[in-house]
Order: C-alpha cells, then structure tokens, then sequence
C-alpha cells in the first residue's frame, strides 16, 4: 500500500482547496445534524410526556384530547374499576381533565398569537403524573381562578411570572407556580383546576380521564374490560404510546426536510471534493506515473487517492459534528398538527445523531473522491510521464 502520510503530505500542498472542501463538508454536516436533532427533541418531548404505568381514556370514536367528551356519569364508574391503582389515603389516582386552547399574544407583537393549552386538572393529577414537579411557587387552590405555567412558556408570551395576571376566558387568571415536567409536551401548557375551567369553556364534560394502572402489565386486560362496558363508550390508550403517536405527519415532515435540504447542499459538497481531487490528480500526474513504474499497481493507487479524500471528509465530517453540539437544547416550538396548539422543546444532539452526520460526511468523500481515484488508476505511464 501507498503511505498514508504520502496523502497527509499531498494535502498540505494544496492548504486552500482542501480547507475549502473540509469547510463545504462540515457546514453541511452540521445543518444535517441540526436538522435531525430538531425532530429528535420533538420526538423527545412527546415520548416523555406518557407513562407506561397510565392509561388514557377517550370518547370511543376520538383520535385526540381536543374532539373528546366524557361525561361526569363516566367518570364515576372509571373511578370505581379495580384497575385504577388506588394511593396512599385510599382515593383512586384518577384524574377527569379538560382540555382546551387559549389565544395568547407574543411578547412586543400583540397581533401575533399562538394557541396554547390549557389543562383543567384534579388535585390527583399531580399524583397520577410522577414527572410533573414544582420549580417555584405553590399549586393552585381548589375554588380560585389560579393557574400553574410550564417552564418552557416562560419567556415566550407575557404576564407568566409568579403572581402576574392572566387575562383568558373573560377571567382574570392567576399564576401562582411554575412546573416542570422532564422535558415533556407538559411543559408547553397551563395547568387548573379543572372544575374553574370547564363551565367557561365546553360545559359539564371532560375531555380526557388518566389514570394510574394498578397493574400497568394488565393494561390489555383494562382496555379490553373498560371498552365492552356500553355504559362508558370510550377508547383506552396507554398514555406513552397516545403522546408517542402524536408526532405523525409532523416528524415525516421534518425528516424529510432534513434529508432534503441537506441532500441539495451535499451535491454541491460533492461537487467541491470532485473538484479537489481532479485538480490533484492534474498536478500529480508524474508522480502518480512514478507509483505505478516502481511497482504500485492500478488499484492500490485507486485505494491512495479515495483514502485522501476521505481524510479530507472526515475532518471536515469531525468539525461539522462539534459545529452543531452548541444546538443540543436550544429551545424552539412548532405547531402540533394534532391538537393545533405550540409544542415547545429542545434541540436534542445524541451520540447517535453525532455517528450519522461523520458518516454521512464520510460517504460524501467515497463519493466525490471515486471518479477522480478512478482516473488517476487508469493513467497510461508512458503519457504520464511526458
């Protein structure tokens, strides 16, 4: 085999065109990563909002929160199946929750609005959904028109800072904590009492029930029970697999904006390494004549002139990686196609995404690096020579 310090030494020959490749490689290196990040961190934030231990119940029919409707009748006989898990004081950890949207304005820009969720919840809520955690303030009192925000809408739109007032509904709502929720889609809603929210809202129904499993492995055995009982009319989700779904069409969406706008700047990547490569093959003809009249054959030549370019990738593949680290938690928000409402969540860069941008980058190099490599296998030394 050629040397690879040969290559090493080939490459510093031509510093500006091969910085210019490395450079091309990494920026699209990085656009990609960033690109799969942002629809990781959407992942991410929907997986983390369900429990394996939860189910989630539904009028029969509904595919999400907002087109569901159960009555107080239904939620009476849920609270009284020996499937709910029951707590330390003996109630069962259920929760009726109603589930709608409000119009709230942007910071500085009162004629843009995005809908945000508002939850109304029951005091068990905050039992039944172990990752919800107080970071200021106290909850919410049963009877007053308080509300508890998620940490990621802090920021986002005004009048949510601890003791400030909410205007929706026609109420003036206050804030009295703010809560976390492990990076889930929990994080982008308002939380109260569900009992203030539903007469200004949808009337004497909930929208969904969650609920602890006393047995979260018998959650078949629950599903199939609860929906042959005619008096409920419900569908029985378990509550990671509900959020999971909910990335739909929208994680569709943004892989394949990812593997396109990136598959757009990759062909002019490519065409840069092409470039390169060609040019060092040009300037190298003698000594590529000399390699193959001391002995080199045609194919070991081919495997010297891929093996530069994909050292060129891989830095550039390297340094595209460590370009798109600072993204990891970044937080940005879309809409969610389900509920129509602001998701917010993080960039999410894993070792995982990281391996697939340097691979990409590598593949790249193969690519724009194998015609070239080809040619130079293929020169006649007595033409090279001359």
């Amino acid at each position: 085999m050629i040397p690879l310090v040969y290559n090493a030494r080939s490459m510093m020959q031509r510093p500006v065109s091969t910085t210019f490749t490395a450079v091309g490689i990494a920026l699209v290196v990085a656009v990609f990563i960033g690109m799969l990040a942002l629809g990781q961190g959407l992942r991410a934030a929907l997986a983390r909002t369900g429990s394996d231990r939860n189910a989630l119940v539904l009028r029969k029919g509904a595919d999400s929160e907002l087109a569901s409707g159960i009555g107080r009748d239904a939620a009476r006989v849920l609270a009284a199946s020996p499937h709910v898990a029951t707590g330390t004081d003996g109630r069962p950890l259920l929760s009726p929750e109603v589930y709608v949207l409000v119009p709230l304005p942007r910071p500085n820009n009162p004629t843009a609005v995005a809908n945000v969720v508002v939850r109304g919840v029951s005091d068990q809520a905050w039992s039944v959904r172990s990752n919800i955690q107080l970071v200021a303030g106290n909850r919410p009192t049963s009877g007053r028109m308080e509300i508890c925000v998620g940490r990621k809408l802090l920021g986002r739109f005004e009048h949510l800072d601890i003791g400030a007032s909410l205007h929706f509904a026609g109420r003036d709502w206050t804030v009295v904590c703010h809560f976390s929720a492990a990076g889930s889609a929990f994080e982008s809603e308002i939380w109260a009492e569900n009992e203030q929210v539903m007469p200004l809202f949808r009337g004497e129904v909930f929208q969904s029930i969650t609920f602890r499993l006393k047995d979260a492995g018998a959650f078949d055995d629950a599903k199939r029970a609860l929906e042959a009982d005619p008096q409920l009319g419900v569908d029985v989700h378990r509550e990671s697999d509900f959020y999971a779904k909910q990335v739909g069409i929208l994680g569709i969406m943004l892989s394949v904006l990812a593997f396109g706008v990136t598959g757009i700047m990759a062909v002019g990547a490519i065409f840069g390494a092409v470039n390169t490569m060609y040019a060092a093959v040009a300037a190298r003809t003698p000594e590529i004549a000399v390699l193959l009249t001391v002995g080199f054959r045609p194919r070991q030549v081919l495997l010297s002139f891929l093996a530069e370019c994909l050292l060129i990738a891989t830095v550039g593949a390297v340094l595209g990686a460590l370009l798109a680290l600072p993204v990891n938690g970044i937080v940005t928000s879309t809409t969610n196609w389900t509920s129509f409402s602001e998701i917010a969540f993080s960039f999410r860069v894993t070792p995982l995404l990281l391996l697939l941008g340097i691979a990409f980058g590598v593949v790249m190099g193969v690519v724009g690096g194998f015609f070239p490599a080809w040619r130079a296998s293929r020169l006649r030394v007595i033409q090279a020579l001359r």
